[in-house]
């Protein structure tokens, strides 16, 4: 079973979800995503993004599998491992 810090390796069952991390200038980060307004989450660290994401993520599909929607138009999914991924991450300079 998928948990937050470990989640499933088959790429299969996997979308690729865009997200926006905005800072706060209290520290930490507010995270959305542009395809899925119901997605809103925070993390102290950059560390916590992805635990926090995922734990938001799975109230999101709560939400849509109980109104019976469709996940929002533009979650593509992965269809294997071979698929490329554009992944930019932030370095100390």
């Amino acid at each position: 079973m998928a948990t937050a810090s470990q989640p499933s390796q088959d790429i299969r069952t996997h979308l690729r979800l865009p997200l926006h991390l905005d800072p706060q200038p209290e520290g930490g980060w507010t995270i959305t995503s542009p395809l899925v307004p119901e997605l809103l989450t925070e993390a102290d660290t950059l560390a916590d993004v992805m635990p926090n994401v995922l734990d938001a993520w799975q109230v999101v599909l709560e939400i849509y599998e109980d109104e019976g929607r469709p996940l929002p138009a533009g979650l593509y999914p992965m269809h294997d491992s071979n698929t490329p991924l554009t992944l930019d991450i932030i370095v100390p300079a």
